[in-house]
């Protein structure tokens, strides 16, 4: 083998450039004549006036399907038994202060308390989301959810 025999075991991949002869031919998948065959000189969307006109969806982007709403934010009954004491009342303040819940999350989202994992002690649940499960254990453990 001479050094000019060697090649690379992956060589580098090309990007295809379209409408420039080769592959996709002669009108590169565009049509034929007119305005709407030459890149970014389209016809304007309708639609973008009446975008500008709702204050709710203006601005929105790149994450235009992404929800406006925060999403909730999940606590499980093993988290509550494991960092709380009996008597005490967990809400999303309490939470926030014992480092279970940080960031925007603890400024915006609700709180869910899941029904994850045992609960032995007598808590009060306020302002929380509360799952089925979560709020049938917490009333057998003597607590409340408010």
């Amino acid at each position: 083998m001479q050094i000019h025999e060697l090649k690379r075991k992956n060589p580098n991949k090309k990007s295809r450039k379209v409408g420039r002869g080769g592959l996709r031919g002669k009108t590169s998948g565009r049509g034929h004549k007119g305005q709407k065959q030459h890149g970014s000189h389209g016809i304007r969307a309708e639609i973008r006036d009446q975008i500008k006109k709702l204050p709710k969806l203006r601005g929105r982007g790149v994450n235009s399907n992404k929800s406006i709403q925060a999403d909730n934010v999940a606590v499980n009954v093993a988290v509550i038994e494991a960092n709380f004491a009996a008597g005490d009342t967990v809400n999303s303040t309490t939470l926030k202060e014992k480092g279970l819940i940080r960031g925007v999350a603890a400024r915006k989202a609700t709180v869910k308390i899941l029904g994850n994992g045992e609960l032995t002690k007598k808590v009060t649940v306020e302002g929380c989301l509360v799952s089925a499960s979560a709020a049938n254990k917490i009333s057998k453990a003597g607590g409340s959810v408010a």
